[in-house]
């Protein structure tokens, strides 16, 4: 396998692991008809029964694809910062995977990986947005930072329940995800 296609498949991990992921939490709340938006967490959907399945099954894809994703992320944003931000996105799809693994019945654990997961996403995205604005990438590089800060910020508003938040901030870094994937693969 060359470079080249090591990069076109880091690439096309980022554009479906959102679309992956998406697609089993979408399938998970559908055969859950008790799943409320407004009061849930996403996670409550990975405690027992096929949803439990489903969904947890579409979280730990979705980790691997994202560290797959991950591999190509150094020749997007060859610097010091782009070295930090490619092992915090891998530590990152090693939360989401973890979510997955430990769910709600595992107690506090699966408390710390999803608070990790989500912290380590804002951060990752501010740390690229960052990195692309030093390399003169600067329009790419403020959308990159106001998708971190949106992930960070949209948790401070007062949410009954936590699935609204957990899916704003999952979309903010898909969206970056997808373009990013998108970019990795024309690239290479």
């Amino acid at each position: 396998m060359t470079k080249r296609d090591r990069f076109r498949i880091a690439g096309l991990c980022g554009i479906i692991e959102p679309l992956v992921v998406s697609l089993f939490v979408l399938l998970a709340v559908f055969i859950s008809p008790w799943f409320s938006w407004t009061d849930n967490a996403l996670s409550d959907l990975g405690v027992q029964g096929s949803a439990a399945v489903v969904f947890n099954t579409g979280l730990v894809l979705g980790g691997v694809l994202t560290g797959v994703f991950a591999t190509g992320l150094g020749k997007a944003l060859n610097s010091s910062l782009g070295r930090v931000g490619k092992f915090i996105v891998i530590l990152d799809a090693a939360a989401l995977s973890a979510i997955g693994i430990f769910p709600e019945t595992a107690g506090e654990l699966h408390l710390y990986v999803s608070v990790a997961f989500f912290v380590l996403l804002s951060l990752y995205l501010l740390i690229f947005g960052v990195g692309f604005i030093f390399t003169h990438e600067r329009k790419w590089g403020l959308i990159t930072v106001i998708l971190g800060l949106f992930s960070a910020f949209v948790w401070i508003f007062g949410w009954e329940g936590v699935a609204i938040p957990e899916t704003l901030a999952y979309l903010a870094a898909s969206a970056w995800s997808v373009t990013m994937g998108f970019r990795l693969f024309k690239q290479s």
